[in-house]
């Protein structure tokens, strides 16, 4: 496998493996190497990443937004500044739970990590949080979704740097209040992946839209396994239900295989698809090319057009000179992941008392590419999930982003606070754990 080194900072060196040979053998999952070396490292990051299958583009785009945390680090060391040295290891944990806290055992014991990082399965997500808190290691989510990882399952040792369910879902049912009023809806159904972040979504809906006070009638709830190839059973399930709004939780080759299947039935021309959390990724974009199919409302964990800041715009351009295209979210959740860790670690004065670095993290302000004007992300002291906007829109033509001709457009933006989890909600979510229940019954709408 070509390896491609360059000088970052002093005998810092950025060791990146090329991801077309990756792609070709796929069979084979790759470890990546990044930042300073063991010997110089003030902290060692272990992360787990997707490299093959139907989720390579967000671990391909995940090691390039590492790389831009770790280039900015370094501009910092060239401006007189001190950030931290920050070695990162990368692997594959292959969509696998034992697989994925194999790795993370094996990041403690041989490579000294002392902070975690990444995952995309909420499923793994859960097993490799476990480990994080038996082994007192920081866990620091980017990717995943479940709301149930910072609510029901939370602890000290895990934080999230990325919109969760929850946010998305509330934002979502904002969305959705709204359209009420000027189109009436009320037949609602979804359809998600059968995992935790599947039903935690559909269930994270409900409470919001319920909490909202809006009213609907539920018509069907679908759960087509992990990368299924063939949704067809699941499209004429929901054209039979006649809902007006599909909400769905599918995400990467997934979401635009479904789109793909509806699109040779009547399915736009009699309902709404809207995808809340992931629908606006780059990828999907692509995949639609030159189609806005009717009635899509999506959103996602960043934008390459939204906010139109100078740093969002920034992000976008280093994304693009390094690769020569444009990134999903997953570059900016795992470039926020890195950044996080370097303030926290400044903020504690090092990285080896963990008490200081969970207290550093708890409440940490980070000024970040998604952030619209006037507004800093935060991580919640009590839930470690980080607070964020949302925008939320419809396809319109837009070329400024090549390959694709489409992006999210007609934006309704969303505070931050108005999507936080109620201090109510959030107890109640973990006393009915605390009392035997995995989670809190949805509302029946």
């Amino acid at each position: 496998m070509e390896m491609l080194k360059r000088p970052v900072s002093g005998c810092i060196t950025i060791i990146i493996a090329t991801f077309t040979m990756l792609v070709a053998n796929s069979a084979q999952a790759e470890r990546f190497e990044l930042g300073a070396s063991a010997k110089e490292a003030d902290a060692v990051i272990g992360c787990l990443y997707p490299m093959t299958g139907r989720s390579a583009t967000y671990g391909r785009d995940s090691i390039v937004g590492i790389q831009i945390a770790l280039d900015d680090l370094a501009a910092e060391t060239k401006a007189g500044l001190t950030p931290p040295k920050l070695r990162i290891i990368a692997d594959d944990p292959r969509s696998k739970a034992s697989y994925a806290v194999r790795l993370a055992q094996d990041f403690i014991a041989k490579d000294k990590a002392r902070f975690f990082c990444g995952i995309v399965s909420s499923g793994v997500a859960h097993a490799v949080s476990d480990l994080a808190r038996q082994e007192k290691v920081i866990m620091i989510g980017t990717d995943h979704a479940s709301s149930r990882l910072s609510i029901e399952a939370g602890h000290d040792y895990y934080f999230r740097v990325t919109n969760d369910s929850w946010t998305s879902m509330a934002a979502g049912a904002r969305y959705l209040r709204d359209i009420q009023k000027e189109t009436g809806w009320k037949r609602l159904a979804f359809v998600g992946p059968d995992y935790d972040y599947g039903h935690v979504s559909w269930t994270d809906l409900q409470l919001a839209l319920d909490g909202l006070g809006v009213e609907y009638e539920t018509v069907s709830a679908l759960w087509p396994k992990l990368y299924e190839p063939d949704y067809s059973i699941y499209i004429n399930a929901l054209q039979s239900a006649k809902p007006d709004v599909v909400v769905t939780a599918l995400w990467g080759g997934d979401f635009i295989a479904f789109i793909k299947q509806a699109s040779t039935t009547r399915f736009f021309e009699t309902t709404r698809l809207a995808n809340f959390d992931t629908g606006a990724n780059y990828d999907v974009m692509m995949a639609l090319g030159n189609q806005p199919y009717p009635g899509l409302i999506l959103s996602a964990r960043h934008h390459n057009n939204w906010p139109e800041t100078g740093r969002n715009k920034r992000f976008v351009a280093q994304f693009h000179h390094l690769t020569g295209r444009y990134p999903t979210y997953a570059a900016e959740g795992a470039y926020t992941g890195i950044i996080a860790i370097a303030r926290a670690i400044e903020k504690a004065g090092g990285s080896d008392d963990d008490r200081a670095l969970i207290t550093a993290l708890e409440g940490l302000q980070l000024a970040l590419p998604e952030d619209p004007p006037g507004f800093a992300s935060y991580i919640d002291p009590d839930t470690h999930q980080i607070v964020q906007a949302q925008a939320v829109g419809t396809v319109v033509h837009n070329e400024d982003f090549p390959p694709s001709k489409l992006m999210v457009g007609n934006w309704a933006i969303y505070d931050a606070e108005d999507l936080k989890p109620s201090k109510e909600m959030v107890k109640r979510r973990r006393d009915a754990v605390a009392g035997g229940s995995e989670a809190v019954p949805p509302p029946s709408p």
